[in-house]
């Protein structure tokens, strides 16, 4: 497996399900090789876009095997893991996630503490775990559910001088903010990505090593763009921004069914159903916004295209 954390574009991945609720393997496999066309450079599984919480330990195993093999080393892949209440059980299920292939395993931020205890004890759960689970490499990210724990510049810095950490997902959406977390990890292993589209070429500016997010299952190639571009031609990169941060009002539609809408324009053949609005569809306005997002977004490719 490929064991680098390269700086671009990282989607949050969505979960195909079947009309019986099933895990669709055969739409995942195509899932992965859209995202391959549009060469984003890794993955992140098993997330909240992939709908985590409500994926059994078995489910979220075999999602990222599968992911991993599927991909066979093109990139880099990582996944979330720790999801029990109990920090010994999030031990036993980081450990069987490390053994899927991933480069590495995502820690979610939240679930090492509850929203009422300090960051002492954050930290001492960390400590724990970091002890108990030797040699492998992790991630973080700042999920916003069931609470958003954002964690402090210091107490990652102190994360980062651990040198177990190679990426964390960053979800602020505040640039004084993701500046203190720049500052607090540099000269270390630890990269941030930021997942918020409105601020991400300033924050590329200040340095992030780029986007995982969850329009990234909407236009990656478009995100790839900016990443590569946006010092090359600031211009085009900055009316880019304008139109990425606009379009990221749909995280707010009914997300995930919605991004799966979107990629059945693309020919993936997916159900735009999702254990989290699973009784839920798209209101038939939502589905022509989406195709309108999705002609806005052919143009703006074929417009790059031409740069």
């Amino acid at each position: 497996m490929n064991s680098d954390i390269t700086n671009g574009v990282w989607p949050t991945m969505i979960t195909p399900f079947t009309n019986e609720n099933e895990v669709d393997y055969q739409g995942l496999e195509r899932l992965i090789e859209w995202y391959m066309q549009r060469k984003v450079n890794g993955l992140f599984a098993v997330c909240q876009s992939s709908e985590v919480f409500y994926l059994s330990l078995n489910e979220r195993l075999e999602l990222a095997k599968f992911i991993v093999d599927k991909v066979d080393g093109r990139i880099p892949v990582i996944a979330g893991s720790n999801i029990s209440p109990s920090i010994p059980d999030q031990i036993e299920e980081i450990k069987a996630m490390a053994q899927t292939g991933i480069t590495a395993t995502v820690l979610l931020a939240n679930r090492l503490a509850s929203s009422n205890d300090t960051e002492q004890v954050w930290k001492e759960n960390l400590s724990r775990i970091l002890d108990e689970i030797p040699q492998i490499k992790f991630g973080l990210y700042e999920c916003p559910y069931p609470y958003h724990r954002l964690i402090s510049a210091k107490t990652l810095q102190w994360v980062a001088k651990t040198n177990r950490f190679l990426f964390i997902k960053e979800t602020s959406c505040d640039l004084d903010t993701i500046k203190s977390k720049l500052d607090a990890v540099e000269h270390s292993d630890l990269k941030i990505f930021n997942a918020n589209s409105a601020t991400l070429m300033k924050s590329l500016e200040l340095g992030v090593s780029g986007y995982s997010g969850i329009m990234a299952n909407i236009h990656p190639e478009l995100y790839v763009w900016l990443v590569e571009n946006w010092s090359k031609d600031s211009e085009k990169a900055k009316e880019l921004q304008y139109f990425l941060s606009v379009a990221a009002v749909f995280e707010n539609q009914l997300y995930p069914n919605n991004a799966k809408y979107y990629l059945n324009l693309e020919g993936l053949n997916l159900a735009d159903k999702s254990r989290v609005h699973f009784n839920k569809n798209l209101k038939p306005s939502h589905r022509i916004e989406i195709e309108h997002l999705r002609s806005l977004t052919k143009e703006y490719i074929n417009r790059l295209k031409n740069v």
